[in-house]
């Protein structure tokens, strides 16, 4: 009994590949295969013209040209002399994406070579598959034939709906049985896929769902699906409208994506995340609470020692000065020594915390500390708040966080920007406290290269801004200068 023929035109540039290629095809039980073969796209283009093959087996890769590249070859020639012949596209490592481009370009089908060669035992199927597939009604139908041998190998549901108010959904993937159901019944029940919906997410979805489905718009929703055994998954859902050649649209091509163990990370790093700027927020606590002890405990004790000191020695000389012995040089020096002594503890205790931040409050120890910068740099320090801001009186733990922002960017423009000027100013601004620190020095790099150098001054600052829900923006430029500038909500300012 003689055996059908298929003649086969394989344009592959790898003599291996071709060799076991025809070994394949010689194997095979029901079919004879008559073999044509090309090393090159242009080679191959030129076969098919005067050959024309039943079908093309292509390699991506060729010397002179890709896959698509041949593709869009045969679609410019009239499809070798007008003769449109089905092509089969062999990849090797690309994605999915790279066959849904050559389907696009005019591909029947694709075959994805392993490297244990088990695809050759494929190959005549596969051929007999794709023509079997060539003799199915054009229009809608060969659409659906290409869309179903592509999609229905990948781990996820897809879909085709028509346009329009009935929104009417032909085709669901056998992938749909991830969810417990088959396509039969996804497909008999038009209401099945809302009532799956989770309910926080129902109407938001069937919104969106609803709204592409209409007008024909592509779709990007992300939604949890309830199975039939009651287990919750995310998807995301995509769709986009497959168009003819004028344009216009025929219907929705989509897919449903099980995105649950993306969402379950996301969750758990932004659960992580917040419980780290709560552990970030009671550090700062903590270490503000130690800065106030060791500040009161050097001032009480090493403050009262050294007055004490300072007294002693005082008492004494002034005895002598009585008694008309001259003042002993040493006993001068000590108490000048004394002196310089309670000025150091001044000093440390006011980088501690400042008293005035306690007392007056943030925005008075704001124009206190530009004064100190004056004073210790000689940069021109400018500190102006508006009338509404400094009758605002801030929580203690937010006014610890916003010293702390201004201080470090402060101490930044004094030693790090070469500035001559610098300006703190405070004000409300559309709904929030915006503080600003200005300098006109060098200008600091981008951020956030700096915050991946591990600048922990910046971080710190990021971080305190983050934790109260604020937002903090530095930017600079070269030679002209840096701005921090902190945005606070007006309800956390009141929230303390």
């Amino acid at each position: 009994m003689t055996k059908p023929l298929i003649r086969v035109l394989i344009v592959e540039d790898d003599m291996v590949d071709r060799l076991a290629c025809r070994r394949a095809f010689a194997k095979h039980p029901d079919y004879d295969f008559t073999l044509f073969e090309a090393v090159t796209g242009r080679e191959g283009l030129q076969l098919a013209k005067l050959h024309k093959p039943d079908c093309i087996l292509l390699d991506y890769h060729l010397p002179d040209m890709n896959g698509l590249e041949f593709l869009s070859e045969m679609a410019g020639d009239g499809g070798g002399g007008g003769i449109a012949i089905p092509v089969m596209l062999l990849t090797g490592a690309e994605s999915a994406a790279v066959a849904a481009a050559a389907i696009k370009r005019g591909a029947w089908d694709y075959l994805g070579k392993d490297f244990d060669g088990q695809y050759l035992a494929l190959l005549p199927s596969a051929i007999h598959r794709m023509l079997r597939e060539q003799r199915l009604a054009e229009g809608a139908r060969q659409a659906e034939a290409k869309f179903r041998s592509l999609v229905e190998q990948i781990d996820a549901i897809t879909y085709i709906v028509d346009l329009g108010g009935a929104a009417t959904m032909r085709y669901i993937s056998p992938q749909i049985n991830m969810l417990g159901f088959s396509p039969e019944e996804w497909l008999a029940d038009r209401e099945l896929h809302a009532r799956q919906i989770h309910p926080d997410d129902r109407a938001a979805a069937v919104q969106a769902i609803g709204d592409s489905r209409a007008a024909g718009m592509s779709l990007r929703h992300e939604y949890r699906l309830i199975a039939r055994n009651g287990a919750v998954s995310w998807f995301r859902d995509q769709a986009k409208a497959v168009t003819d050649e004028s344009g216009r649209k025929l219907f929705l091509q989509g897919i449903l994506v099980d995105i649950t163990h993306g969402k379950l990370a996301e969750q758990a790093l932004r659960q992580s995340r917040a419980e780290l700027r709560q552990l970030t927020g009671h550090l700062e606590r903590t270490k503000e609470a130690e800065r106030k002890r060791i500040a009161q405990e050097i001032h009480d004790e090493l403050g009262g020692l050294l007055t004490g000191i300072k007294a002693y020695v005082s008492v004494y000389l002034e005895r002598g000065v009585r008694a008309g012995t001259p003042p002993d040089p040493l006993l001068v020096d000590a108490v000048a020594l004394a002196d310089t002594g309670f000025q150091a503890v001044r000093r440390v205790i006011t980088d501690l915390r400042p008293s005035v931040l306690d007392q007056l409050g943030v925005w008075a120890a704001l124009e206190w500390y530009a004064d100190q910068i004056e004073k210790r740099s000689g940069l021109t320090c400018v500190c102006t708040i508006e009338a509404g801001v400094a009758a605002t009186e801030l929580g203690p733990e937010l006014s610890t966080m916003l010293f702390r922002v201004v201080q470090e960017a402060l101490t930044n423009a004094e030693r790090h920007a070469e500035a001559s000027a610098v300006s703190i100013q405070a004000e409300f601004e559309d709904g929030a406290l915006v503080v600003a620190v200005r300098d006109d020095g060098n200008g600091i790099e981008d951020a956030a290269r700096r915050l991946k150098r591990e600048s922990w001054g910046i971080v710190g600052m990021y971080e305190r801004a983050r934790y109260f829900g604020g937002e903090l923006t530095i930017t600079g430029k070269a030679g002209k200068g840096t701005s921090v500038v902190l945005r606070l909500p007006m309800e956390k300012t009141n929230s303390e």
